[in-house]
């Protein structure tokens, strides 16, 4: 869930690659990196923690370059607490390649094992990045040997760099003096998104400047029109001197996003796969509505309430449906992060309290329907229902405008072992029990993915949280266990 952009322009890019990783900070907040292309001289700094916070104004004055990439990082792999994990990852040869990724290998084993036996390079962290921007290095290296760089040597080496990679990984590189590459997995699991712009050169010319982000928000508020989506396995290669080029580089690509970037990750204003994620919400709120219909017993609700802010759009929606009164009964604290991506289960537990308080003239003697993006551990979910009592509620209702998640993710966000996932094993009642809640309503599998699905041309989404549905088709019990036994020791 980490988020990525990287620029190609006729002038200094740090302020605007700044900007954008501002714009992307709700994606990760473990830490964050920029790197510039000075005429084939990179420039990095990575630093832990937030954007706002992470960069001094010396460190701004040593991004030199109209090229760049930036990230900020929401761990799933690795260390949260190592610096040596923060992206970008630079590999020296051939050229210096800079790589930034988001999403989550699946073959890291296979691959480690390859780079160390076949391919001879040396691997410094427990990164997939890592894995990835080595991978890509050996493939192009195999391409080229001259000093000169051609589209169709990148676009070879992105064709191998698929044959070789399982998983998620949307990723954009920096080949030193030679341009900036973005490429997206085959089954299109994690976003990206090409902008373009036109700005002056020299005197009298101009040129094309592109941006390639996780979301479209990013090419929008920068003053960039959005072209397309990166599809499914494509690559885009833009020379130093702004020419575009695009190839498809996968053998059967098929476009399967990721639906919780539509529940929980995005931001509201985006567009991803043509699909509004404001408006995505907005349709969960509907479908959710039939449901809570259905399963609460009728003047059990006086009141629908938020958890802000993904949830909003649904909770509005939901309450409009059911013509119950709309509140905001709970205030959030913006200085906060977003608490399903802190590591560690009693970081998130502390922030709960800090992020959120309670309104009780909203919530006294009342019963009261809280709506949620999702319950993923359950703790989040708990301290809220407490919360609401603590503040006067009569009976709380709980509503998840997602379904159960009940298996891993294994394809970018941080919900790799079973164990520590409420709905695993649990019958609905058994979780409201775990939560506190009177009632628990959950959204139906099929009515989540009609409620995204609407209206668009996108015909599957990858939701194997829900279903247990692992897209790739790569993806084992074995290597469940393998994840599950390595994130527990």
């Amino acid at each position: 869930m980490c988020g990525i952009v990287g620029v190609s322009a006729a002038q200094p890019v740090n302020q605007l690659i700044y900007d954008s990783l501002l714009l992307l900070q709700h994606r990760g907040q473990d830490s964050t990196g920029i790197t510039t292309d000075e005429n084939g001289s990179f420039h990095m700094v990575k630093v832990k923690g937030q954007v706002r916070e992470a960069y001094r104004t010396r460190d701004m004055r040593t991004l030199l370059g109209s090229t760049g990439l930036g990230h900020v990082r929401y761990a799933t792999r690795g260390s949260a607490a190592s610096e040596q994990e923060a992206q970008p990852f630079y590999v020296n040869a051939p050229y210096g390649i800079v790589l930034v990724h988001n999403g989550n290998l699946t073959n890291t084993r296979e691959l480690t094992a390859d780079l160390f036996h076949v391919d001879r390079r040396h691997l410094n962290t427990d990164s997939d990045t890592e894995l990835l921007v080595n991978v890509l290095a050996n493939e192009l290296q195999a391409q080229v040997s001259g000093p000169e760089l051609d589209p169709d040597h990148v676009f070879t080496a992105v064709r191998r760099v698929h044959e070789r990679v399982e998983g998620s990984y949307a990723a954009i590189a920096l080949i030193a003096g030679r341009g900036l590459l973005a490429f997206r997995d085959p089954f299109g699991i994690r976003p990206l998104t090409l902008g373009r712009r036109t700005a002056d050169h020299l005197p009298g010319v101009q040129r094309d400047e592109w941006m390639v982000a996780s979301e479209s928000l990013v090419l929008e508020a920068n003053g960039y029109e959005v072209v397309r989506d990166i599809a499914p396995g494509e690559a885009a290669f833009i020379t130093p001197d702004g020419e575009l080029h695009l190839q498809q580089c996968a053998e059967d690509p098929r476009l399967v996003p990721c639906s919780f970037e539509y529940v929980y990750l995005a931001r509201p204003d985006s567009t991803m796969s043509g699909i509004s994620v404001y408006e995505a919400r907005l349709r969960l709120g509907d479908r959710l509505a039939d449901t809570v219909a259905k399963y609460t017993p009728f003047g059990d609700v006086d009141v629908v309430m938020p958890i802000p802010d993904s949830a909003r759009p649904s909770a509005m929606q939901l309450a409009q449906r059911l013509g119950v009164t709309y509140r905001e009964g709970f205030y959030k604290n913006r200085y906060v992060g977003r608490t399903f991506i802190m590591p560690g289960q009693a970081v998130r537990q502390k922030s709960v309290r800090q992020k959120l308080n309670a309104l009780g003239s909203e919530f006294k003697g009342k019963n009261i329907l809280i709506v949620d993006d999702s319950i993923v551990r359950g703790t989040t979910s708990a301290q809220i229902v407490e919360m609401a009592r603590a503040a006067g509620a009569n009976k709380v209702t709980f509503a998840s405008a997602a379904p159960p998640v009940r298996f891993p993710h294994v394809y970018g966000i941080n919900m790799p072992t079973r164990r520590e996932l409420v709905a695993a094993g649990r019958k609905i009642p058994e979780i409201a029990r775990e939560i506190g809640a009177d009632h628990l309503i959950y959204q139906e599998v099929d009515d989540m993915r009609d409620a995204i699905l609407q209206g668009s041309d996108v015909t599957e989404l990858e939701m194997s949280c829900f279903t247990g549905d692992y897209v790739t088709g790569t993806v084992s019990d074995e290597y469940l266990q393998w994840v599950e036994a390595n994130q527990l020791s």
